[in-house]
């Protein structure tokens, strides 16, 4: 059934107006429970901010609080340090007044004092004046008096004791430089073989020596005239024996023999070019055996010039000493020694090292191993203390350091070793007549003698003639007169031997 247009026309207004009228509802609704929810909400906002706004106000008194209660801390602290310092103020004051006059006190007793003293010194003067118109004599005249009475009463006294304390410091120092020495001694032992003055050349076989001789003898005048030495050729099989006391030269003549015989060819114009090749050779040698000589006593700066004199020490002999040994020892004994003393090892290593580079050219230029090993030194910039060290080993020069000191002892403990040097009777026999001869130049000696290989000198006085304390002044001039005339590795000890013997029979 169809409704009337009209009747739609009037249901489509009236739900239209329905439902504008529910959409107003519903949003009135919807607008009240927001503007409650924001009123709930200001409402919380404003009791957190009350709390928050209490919570602060509790905070600041605390604050305020501990504030007031620190400011009466410290007032309290200031207040005790006022009264501390006002204490100790009062102390200070109390204590100026007592040294003042302490010092008050004192300037009163140092005037009286001094007045005193000014009294005492009159009195002194007039008593000298009193005592030296009794006596007849002045102050210094009869202090030498008493002085001179002293002596005589005590002067066996005074040389018991000078002999007790001499003694005493003498059996000290050797026994600490015993222990010292003998404590390098026994860190290095090396063995020693005192060189001859020949070398000896092995053949092939015994026709070379006429080869080597030549036709009239020209091959072997060559060979003496261009390396300086001798050669024996004489009926022992198969070596010649070459002679020189210098061993470079030996060394130069057995290598150009060997350098001669590999080539087969030997003339004159042969000889001489060999001769050089020999020396040209041993030149590169005596290089390589310096540096290993440096090396082996730990020092490593040395100018190249100076290591190849080194190694031409090796071709030198003192007293059939090789000299370039005898300088390795006393280097290492040098280092040894310094360190147990307490000085510079590096510089005494050093200094002993090159103790006897001078040695190296010494048959070449005129002036003693000491003043031409200055010269070398000096010439290749080694330090002035090194120069200073080395040169007294001799006692040529005075002792500079302590380093001195020790290289002149290894020196002269190395050339000591059993074995290290040879002597000859002639030059012993003569050292011991000289020690003899020194000691009977002496007033009052009745009989020297010079024992123990010339270490030791004994000498006899006439006791009539000679007491206690002039024997032990006899000694002591007797060895400064040996340390000022002779020369002498070691130690010479001089005992002189004062007797008296009373002789009575009974009848």
């Amino acid at each position: 059934m169809f409704l009337n247009p009209l009747l739609w026309i009037v249901l489509v207004i009236a739900g239209a107006a329905g439902g504008y009228y529910a959409r107003q509802a519903i949003g009135l609704k919807k607008k009240n429970n927001i503007e409650q929810i924001i009123e709930r909400q200001i409402d919380e906002a404003k009791v957190k901010a009350k709390e928050i706004v209490l919570e602060g106000q509790e905070k600041a008194a605390n604050l305020i609080e501990e504030a007031k209660r620190d400011e009466r801390e410290r007032k309290l602290q200031l207040d005790r340090l006022d009264e501390r310092l006002i204490k100790k103020e009062e102390s200070l004051e109390r204590d100026l007044h007592s040294v003042r006059d302490k010092e008050t006190k004192l300037n009163e007793e140092t005037t009286a004092l001094k007045k005193k003293e000014d009294e005492i010194e009159g009195l002194r003067t007039e008593a000298e004046a009193i005592v030296q118109k009794n006596a007849g004599m002045t102050r210094e005249e009869a202090l030498a008096l008493i002085v001179k009475k002293v002596q005589e009463d005590h002067q066996k006294d005074l040389a018991l004791t000078i002999q007790k304390l001499e003694r005493e410091r003498v059996e000290e120092i050797e026994k600490k430089s015993l222990d010292i020495l003998t404590t390098a001694i026994q860190r290095y032992s090396r063995s020693h073989v005192a060189e001859v003055t020949t070398s000896i050349f092995h053949l092939p076989n015994e026709d070379l020596k006429g080869k080597i001789i030549g036709r009239e003898g020209r091959n072997i005048k060559a060979l003496e005239r261009l390396t300086g030495v001798e050669f024996i050729i004489d009926e022992a099989p198969d070596y010649i024996v070459v002679s020189s006391f210098d061993p470079m030269r030996r060394e130069v003549a057995s290598l150009t023999l060997e350098k001669l015989l590999k080539d087969g060819r030997i003339q004159p114009a042969r000889i001489e070019e060999k001769v050089e090749e020999a020396k040209n050779e041993l030149t590169k040698r005596a290089f390589d055996i310096g540096e290993q000589a440096a090396h082996e006593v730990g020092i490593y700066d040395l100018p190249k010039e100076l290591i190849q004199l080194l190694g031409r020490l090796h071709f030198r002999t003192s007293y059939g000493q090789n000299a370039l040994v005898h300088s390795i020892e006393s280097s290492h004994l040098a280092g040894m020694i310094a360190s147990e003393l307490g000085v510079n090892a590096d510089l005494a290593r050093k200094a002993a090292l090159l103790h006897d580079i001078g040695k190296a050219i010494d048959h070449e230029v005129v002036g003693s191993h000491v003043e031409l090993g200055q010269k070398i030194l000096k010439k290749y910039n080694i330090s002035e203390k090194v120069i200073q060290a080395m040169e007294s080993h001799h006692e040529d020069y005075p002792f500079a350091s302590p380093e001195a000191y020790i290289v002149a002892a290894t020196d002269a403990l190395s050339a000591a070793r059993p074995g290290a040097r040879r002597e000859n009777i002639d030059n012993y026999i003569k050292r011991l007549e000289e020690l003899e001869k020194i000691a009977g130049e002496f007033s009052g000696v009745k009989q020297a003698y010079a024992i123990s290989a010339g270490r030791e000198l004994r000498i006899f006085v006439t006791p009539e003639k000679m007491d206690d304390f002039a024997a032990f002044q006899l000694a002591r001039d007797v060895a400064n007169k040996i340390e000022g005339e002779l020369k002498y590795p070691g130690e010479i000890k001089v005992t002189v031997i004062r007797e008296m013997r009373a002789v009575e029979y009974a009848r």
